[in-house]
């Protein structure tokens, strides 16, 4: 296993990270084989484990507690604060209110005393950036949170964060957490470059597009839409659709260039984001201890310049064959009258009406 800086927080932490959004009731229930799962993860060597308060309603934090028993001190532990944890209007986001709330709960369960790298799992728009900068410092300062990121932030936002951080003389974010893999190299063209710049460490998530690069999903196979990833979101592999499609056939050259090298498509997936050079750790989600096993084989593999033009050739650079993340949507694009002039106001003001609407 490979080590590297985290952004320019001093850890170090291994090239891949175990991610266990699939324990507990969502993917793999039974307690003990994901605390033999991780277990199995710190023994190949990696350091690095990523949860999130909301990954299975808490329950995955309450897996990885158990499992760090008496083996907390090697490893940095990162987890996630924002999606709602139960009814009510303040049980989420990105609140001082919330933050300071959730952080609690996420000790409690992962029987701990301090979270090595706390996340923001999405933006909020209806909290200051600078509002959820100044709490996550408070809890540095507190020792409860030893560095702080974002998830699945716009590059947009990941700029407005940085300058609010500066003009405010705040901490910034120290990590970004991306959707990245062979079908979603969107972030290629503006989040990469842009965490670059700003020296953040990059952990990458679903290097197996969310299940599509398992190998499992071949041109004129058979799906089974009610089990599995497929269940969680259908929509990404029902064969009927023409987006997926696309993906089908990237997945036939895909799993030829594997073939050509010896070695599987999930291996081919989980080396591929490590080639760009913006990218610390990528993210590994197994269900099981075989599936992490298969995974871990590919850790071990390094993309030429060779193998990464012929993927190039097969999605672009800068492509997504799929909207990597279904979680979030900006809130620019809903309600229609935040993109659309209204009515009232362009009858009132010709000027203010559609043909003026492209300044």
């Amino acid at each position: 296993m490979r080590y590297r800086t985290l952004g320019g927080t001093g850890i170090e932490v291994s090239t891949h990270c175990l991610g266990t959004m699939m324990l507990g009731s969502v993917g793999n229930p039974d307690h003990d084989e994901g605390v033999r799962l991780v277990h199995r993860a710190l023994d190949a060597g990696i350091n690095f484990v990523d949860t999130a308060d909301m990954y299975s309603a808490g329950e995955s934090e309450q897996i990885v507690g158990k499992a760090l028993r008496g083996r907390r001190d090697d490893v940095v532990l990162a987890t996630k604060v924002h999606f709602p944890m139960g009814p009510g209007p303040n049980r989420g986001g990105n609140s001082r209110r919330w933050i300071l709330r959730a952080v609690e709960d996420s000790l409690r369960r992962l029987q701990t005393d301090w979270i090595d790298l706390y996340q923001v799992h999405r933006p909020d728009h209806r909290t200051d950036v600078e509002e959820t900068l100044a709490v996550l410092d408070d809890l540095v300062r507190q020792g409860k949170v030893r560095a702080f990121g974002c998830s699945t932030f716009p590059a947009a936002e990941l700029v407005e964060a940085h300058w609010t951080a500066e003009r405010r003389a705040l901490p910034r974010f120290r990590t970004e957490q991306p959707p990245y893999s062979l079908l979603a190299r969107g972030v290629e063209a503006t989040l990469l470059p842009v965490a670059r710049r700003y020296g953040m460490g990059v952990l990458t998530w679903a290097p197996l597009a969310s299940g599509f690069l398992t190998g499992r999903y071949r041109r004129g196979g058979a799906v089974d839409l009610a089990s599995g990833r497929a269940a969680l979101t259908p929509h990404r592999f029902d064969p009927a659709l023409p987006e997926n499609v696309r993906k089908l056939d990237a997945v036939e050259r895909l799993v030829e260039l594997a073939d050509g090298l010896g070695r599987t498509l999930p291996e081919l997936a989980v080396a591929f984001p490590l080639a760009h050079p913006a990218v610390t750790s990528v993210i590994l989600g197994p269900r099981t201890v075989e599936q992490l096993d298969g995974l871990l084989r590919g850790a071990e593999l390094t993309l030429d310049d060779d193998v990464l033009d012929r993927i190039d050739a097969i999605v672009p650079p800068g492509t997504d064959l799929y909207q990597p993340d279904g979680a979030w949507r900006s809130p620019a694009l809903a309600p229609a009258a935040l993109r659309r002039p209204r009515a009232d106001r362009a009858a009132a003001d010709p000027g203010d009406g559609p043909a003026d609407a492209g300044a």
